[in-house]
């Protein structure tokens, strides 16, 4: 069975870079979010309530669907984000804002529940911690319209809250943490460290 590394943070800490980092140097296969690719991103996008539950039970899907590719074969994948990361901090944020009613909330919790309990949680997560003020300034210089539309740099301390109240009750899973506040496009500064610690995971 394929082993499965979640790599997880708040908006632009660089989840997808080290993603692509990691799997270039360690061999691995890259599972990434693929905005563009998914149908429902652009729609929710201009119509914030409408769309925002097709699009969560999307995400979800599509997270799951990769995990159980990722499961049936016999290399070490690597998400940038993942299952846990789009519901307990996006459809959190989402509900939060209103996107989403109480209705349709409780039913991604239901719809992830089910998913979860159907595959096995992550083999290892890598957590991506960034000063706030420095997570701004990347969304700002990036200008993605998601990041304008969907997410906004007010939103990071309420995602950061997310994330850390789901970590603090990820079990036994190994989790390591990784100082995404410093600038390196090749990740260089870390890539070599987190090989060797996933290294007894990966072969096991």
């Amino acid at each position: 069975m394929g082993k499965l590394i979640a790599i997880v943070g708040n908006n632009a800490s660089g989840k997808t870079t080290l993603a692509q980092a990691l799997c270039a140097r360690g061999g691995f296969r890259p599972y990434l979010e693929q905005h563009v690719e998914r149908p429902f991103q652009s729609l929710f996008a201009a119509e914030l309530e409408r769309y925002a539950l097709p699009n969560q039970i999307d995400y979800l899907l599509y997270r799951a669907e990769q995990e159980w590719e990722i499961r049936t074969g016999d290399l070490v994948g690597v998400q940038d984000g993942g299952l846990e990361q789009d519901f307990h901090l996006y459809t959190h944020l989402f509900h939060h804002k209103g996107f989403l009613g109480e209705a349709e909330y409780e039913l991604c919790r239901r719809f992830y529940a089910s998913l979860r309990r159907a595959l096995p949680p992550p083999d290892a997560i890598i957590r991506l911690r960034a000063p706030l003020t420095v997570l701004e300034g990347r969304l700002q210089a990036r200008g993605r319209a998601i990041d304008r539309q969907i997410v906004t740099p007010e939103d990071l301390p309420i995602l950061e809250k997310s994330l850390d109240e789901w970590l603090r009750g990820v079990g036994e899973t190994p989790l390591f943490e990784v100082d995404a506040g410093a600038s390196d496009p090749s990740c260089a500064g870390v890539v070599e460290r987190l090989l060797d610690s996933l290294a007894p995971i990966v072969a096991s």
